[in-house]
């Protein structure tokens, strides 16, 4: 397996990601899981109080406290450095993957959480967290983090609907669009900033945000698209469009991240490749198959997507859509701007133009070769060895898009102007990638030497504040 020239970044350097991580963002993380379970036990004694006892009830609660306390003494573990445990067998995917390289890494002295290696460390916390839940009889099915995705997509509503109106805007221009290139680049330039931006919606981040910090975040106009290009570090974006209008009727993948507003905006993307453009005719999404790093897109999320969207009362905050048109006529035509848009999608679903990488019913947890290695503790870069099912289906791919570069590139510390085919190692070339990365770890690369030794001085913690963004592409190579 590749090996990257770099080590790791120090996950005991206290003024780095991970230390950061260990000492204070899981904490949370772990606080809003025991918070979520404990309601869920509340609800079902409120709603038993005064009948016969269900036994079935009754079980639920009981599993449901043993996980409290699995993830009580795992937060009290965590903070006190503790040697991480093994996965237990629970007969999910996996398992014995964990568990390897956790003992390779014991040997070498770094198997406790402020020790081991943070790319290996996060992903080991979801997939312990996963074995809480897969280990009962009925929380199996349970998605600790589901409340919280849909808390934020409903809160996404101000945007979601001036995202609409633009679309709708471009469906009366669409014919003067297929015969204009030039005007179809410009669009494409915003797409690429609203999926890039889209990218900033990350739940494991922000673990403390507020309504309008969402609606800050995601601001889709383009005065605050102009605003902000000035914090991607490396566009790549001409070269991608010159690479795009190369294609015809090509198959794009999306490697979901966030689910909720930015599976929204992949949607918004894909639905302009593949409706305004003769480039795109299929696209592809890969889910994750349990909860991951609180938000990803798993199966079940993708399915309750556009039944959402088109649900008349999910996004009724009627103070946000009027506060965005401040009028109810305007209001009512985002509604039915977003209904149609929606409408599309779900036909596209239907036919085949969008789909998903596994079957749409299939639920947490299940196994599945064309998605197992997206919730591995590997970089990407071992793609072709460890998962060849996957890598051989990308590469038909005439473009696959990524949203989070520290697992295409490792939790390596890499210079930051290491250039992106490097730090690819062997993944380098199979496909055509692009990344669309808000800056959210310690791993940064492809950005200019000065423009990150500058950055570097300011004492901004700019690799992982979110605030700034790389848009990087490397075609396939040719045989």
């Amino acid at each position: 397996m590749f090996e990257a020239p770099y080590p790791p970044y120090d996950p005991t350097d206290k003024s780095g990601f991970s230390y950061e991580t260990v000492l204070k963002r899981w904490p949370v993380i772990l606080t809003g899981i025991i918070d979520n379970i404990y309601r869920a036990n509340h609800e079902m004694s409120l709603a038993s109080a005064g009948e016969t006892s269900d036994a079935i009830t009754q079980e639920k609660i009981e599993e449901g406290k043993t996980i409290i306390e699995k993830i009580g003494r795992l937060k009290y573990e965590m903070g006190r450095d503790r040697p991480l445990e093994p996965i237990p067998e629970d007969g999910e995917a996996q398992v014995e993957v964990y568990n390897t390289e956790l003992a390779w890494l014991k040997e070498k002295g770094h198997g406790s959480w402020f020790t081991a290696p943070w790319l290996y460390a996060e992903c080991y916390l979801y997939r312990l967290l996963r074995s809480y839940f897969t280990q009962t009889q009925h929380w199996r099915a349970h998605d600790p983090f589901l409340s919280q995705k849909e808390e934020t997509f409903r809160k996404s509503s101000k945007a979601i609907f001036q995202m609409a109106t633009t679309m709708h805007e471009l469906e009366e221009d669409k014919d003067k669009l297929v015969s204009e290139p030039a005007d179809l680049k410009v669009i494409f330039g915003e797409m690429i900033q609203m999926c890039l931006w889209g990218n900033a919606t990350d739940l494991s981040m922000l673990t403390h945000l507020s309504h309008e910090d969402i609606q800050n975040l995601q601001s889709v106009g383009r005065d605050a698209q102009a605003a902000r290009k000035e914090y991607i570090l490396t566009d790549d974006q001409d070269k991608v469009w010159v690479h795009l209008t190369s294609l015809k009727d090509a198959r794009i993948d999306f490697v979901l991240d966030n689910a909720g507003f930015e599976l929204f905006t992949d949607f918004v993307f894909a639905d302009f490749l593949v409706t305004y453009t003769p480039y795109v005719s299929k696209v592809v999404f890969h889910p994750k198959l349990i909860p991951w790093f609180v938000s990803d897109v798993t199966p079940p999320d993708f399915k309750s997507a556009i039944p959402s969207l088109l649900s008349p009362t999910f996004l009724s905050e009627a103070a946000g859509v009027q506060s965005a048109s401040h009028h109810a006529g305007e209001a009512q035509d985002s509604c039915e701007h977003l209904k149609r848009m929606v409408t599309r999608w779900q036909g596209y679903l239907e036919s085949g133009v969008f789909a998903l990488s596994v079957p749409v019913d299939t639920p947490l947890g299940a196994s599945n070769e064309n998605a197992n290695f997206w919730t591995s503790p590997w970089p990407y870069w071992n793609m072709q060895e460890l998962a060849p099912e996957v890598h051989g289906r990308l590469k038909d791919s005439g473009l696959v898009i990524f949203k989070a570069s520290e697992t295409l590139t490792g939790d390596v510390s890499w210079p930051a102007s290491t250039p992106f085919q490097i730090a690819l190692g062997p993944l380098a070339g199979s496909f055509p990638i692009l990344t669309l990365r808000t800056n959210k770890a310690d791993v940064v690369v492809g950005v200019g030497r000065e423009r990150a030794e500058q950055l570097d001085k300011s004492g901004e913690n700019w690799r992982f504040n979110g605030k700034y963004a790389l848009v990087l592409f490397l075609p396939k190579r040719k045989d």
